[in-house]
């Protein structure tokens, strides 16, 4: 929910769908004194990316059009995550398809073939740097990538997810906390 003449959110709203608790409104109210970006701003910065937006420019004079998804808005522990597809149709053609889904999380916006792949971008870029640790046996994975059982749900997640605006799907993406 954004306030009225702003465009920053200061809540999130949705209606559960699932048995016993179908019609049951969740509420997350976000602090005052912290900016959360609305929906408005993410697109916003999404289109002001310079290699999302020439891709994009190049994809809509090649014969093609491209299609923007709805933009989720995933609250996450502390944080929101933002994910939006991108479809690609051609002029003849009547079915869009899937060819990259955008993240955005804090001030970074990313774009990548699969959810998986956005995902490791977009944290691998937000990740803090840190020593490596002395005990980690060489050629073990670095705790800011998607390796092992996480990487493996993250792809299973993203096979999954034919259409991201597929009410099933939303309750699959639900479950990327553990994944992140």
């Amino acid at each position: 929910m954004v306030p009225s003449q702003r465009q920053n959110m200061i809540a999130w709203l949705a209606a559960r769908s699932d048995p016993p608790d179908y019609g049951k409104l969740i509420v997350y109210e976000f602090p005052k004194d912290k900016l959360v970006y609305g929906p408005f701003q993410i697109e916003a910065r999404i289109n002001q990316n310079t290699e999302i937006s020439q891709q994009l420019s190049l994809w809509n004079q090649m014969g093609s059009r491209v299609i923007r998804g709805n933009l989720l808005v995933i609250p996450i522990e502390n944080s929101i995550l933002y994910v939006s597809p991108l479809y690609l149709r051609a002029e003849t053609g009547q079915l869009p398809e899937l060819k990259r889904v955008i993240a955005a999380y804090g001030d970074h916006v990313v774009m990548d073939e699969t959810l998986a792949g956005a995902l490791a971008m977009l944290f691998k870029e937000t990740a803090p740097a840190s020593p490596p640790a002395a005990s980690a046996p060489p050629g073990a994975p670095a705790k800011t990538s998607l390796a092992g059982p996480e990487a493996d749900r993250a792809r299973e997640l993203d096979r999954g997810r034919a259409n991201a605006e597929n009410c099933g799907n939303r309750k699959t993406i639900n479950h990327l906390p553990p994944v992140l």
